[in-house]
């Protein structure tokens, strides 16, 4: 068809005044680089502890391949997972694999037994559940016999079959611990606990792995749920919408994404639902310093 330039110059116009409504897409997940690639992930991910351990049947996991949608529509790509959780590296290699999110997805697990062989033997296991050839995280889980598992980790990560070496732990009286291995070897990644509740890991262990360039993944962000009881009945203060607030959620994982040493937060729900607004926090404004120092002076108040 062809226009003359009086109806080219309309056609344009009317263009720019239509691309406002661009403003109202949903925003992109925020992203944080891997210090030691520069790789960018989103910050909130997903953990699978108690929530995809679940029997093998349809009504067992529906709501699990909704939470799955829901997290990868709302820009989540890391979930961390573990043969320590039961089914979960099963439930979720059969969900991925039917939805064909795979490519999509960041993939983290973990090794948790003694022993080299048994070791290895774990993680081919690991892989066939999770229906992958490849991981992007290999973890040593909770240091168990890390010395041991460390030549294979190491194996792997030259065969290209893992991307990035990590350990991880949960509690506090274990974060000298994980300072010193990682003060003797190389890891890409150290997962750890860490939340409004849990800020043992100020201390020393962000600011140290903020110094290295290791990558951190916030385990706990709600304190295994604990949290939530604390603030049952309690709106959230008028200032959280300064960050783009809106729930006490996001209120949390805002918090520990904001953490300048946090490259992702893995919160962990069997609720689609759950899984929209934990997305949300991702996105828009994160809390300053001095945003931050009041969350934790409220959090304390309470």
């Amino acid at each position: 068809m062809n226009i003359n330039r009086r109806e080219a110059c309309l056609l344009l116009a009317a263009s720019v005044v239509a691309r406002p409504a661009l403003a109202s897409e949903p925003q992109a997940m925020l992203k944080r680089k891997i210090p030691s690639s520069g790789e960018q992930i989103p910050v909130i991910g997903m953990g699978s502890s108690n929530t995809f351990d679940v029997a093998d049947s349809a009504a067992a996991t529906a709501p699990l391949r909704e939470v799955l949608r829901a997290f990868a529509d709302g820009g989540g790509t890391v979930i961390d997972t573990s043969p320590m959780y039961g089914r979960s590296e099963t439930v979720l290699g059969d969900l991925i694999a039917d939805a064909g999110l795979r490519p999509r997805l960041w993939l983290a697990t973990k090794i948790w037994t003694r022993g080299r062989e048994a070791g290895a033997a774990q993680i081919a296991e690991s892989m066939r559940r999770l229906r992958t050839d490849k991981l992007e995280l290999l973890q040593i889980h909770n240091l168990l016999d890390w010395r041991e598992h460390l030549p294979t980790v190491r194996s792997l990560e030259r065969t290209g079959k893992v991307r990035y070496s990590g350990i991880t732990h949960y509690r506090a009286d274990a974060h000298a611990e994980l300072e010193r291995v990682l003060t003797e070897e190389r890891f890409d990644w150290l997962q750890v606990n860490y939340s409004l509740a849990e800020r043992a890991a100020d201390a020393r262990l962000l600011p140290f792995c903020r110094d290295k360039g290791i990558a951190v993944m916030a385990n706990r962000p709600f304190a295994d749920g604990e949290m939530f009881a604390r603030v049952r009945g309690k709106p959230l203060p008028p200032w959280a919408a300064e960050f783009g607030c809106s729930s006490w959620a996001q209120f949390f994982l805002k918090y520990v994404a904001s953490h300048p040493a946090v490259t992702c937060a893995i919160p962990a729900t069997s609720n689609p639902a759950n899984m929209r607004d934990n997305c949300a926090a991702g996105v828009g404004p994160l809390p300053d310093e001095k945003q931050r120092a009041r969350m934790r002076e409220y959090w304390d108040a309470l």
